[in-house]
């Protein structure tokens, strides 16, 4: 079974940083491509990061230069290094295989990691 729990969120300033943790079991982590992704209140989930299997990153403009992922495939772990935040990047994070900008996974989703970044 798919499954991935996502950790690191919390309460910071604007203008703060937090670095979120994903672990994934039920897969083979390394030939996965894998997405971040965050649902801000009252909105759908949207893509805002991914790092595919060979380690290449692509990003959502809005976070474009202040957000890095990585994955270390040894530990069936991604990461998300988020700096300069600002109350639009307040929402729970989820993190899952990343197959394209516009399909995302039905299955294997996490409760994620809340992300409150306060004024």
């Amino acid at each position: 079974q798919v499954q991935f729990v996502e950790s690191g969120g919390g309460l910071v300033q604007d203008g703060g940083s937090l670095r979120l943790s994903c672990t994934a079991s039920g897969i083979t982590f390394s030939i996965n491509a894998i997405g971040w992704y965050r649902q801000a209140p009252g909105n759908k989930r949207i893509l805002v990061a991914r790092v595919l299997s060979g380690g290449h990153t692509e990003y959502a403009d809005s976070v474009k230069g202040r957000f890095t992922v990585s994955r270390d495939n040894a530990k069936n772990t991604a990461y998300l290094q988020m700096n300069s935040l600002n109350s639009e990047d307040t929402g729970v994070y989820y993190c899952n295989t990343y197959l394209s900008e516009t399909v995302y996974p039905v299955r294997g989703w996490g409760q994620g990691t809340q992300v409150t970044v306060s004024s």
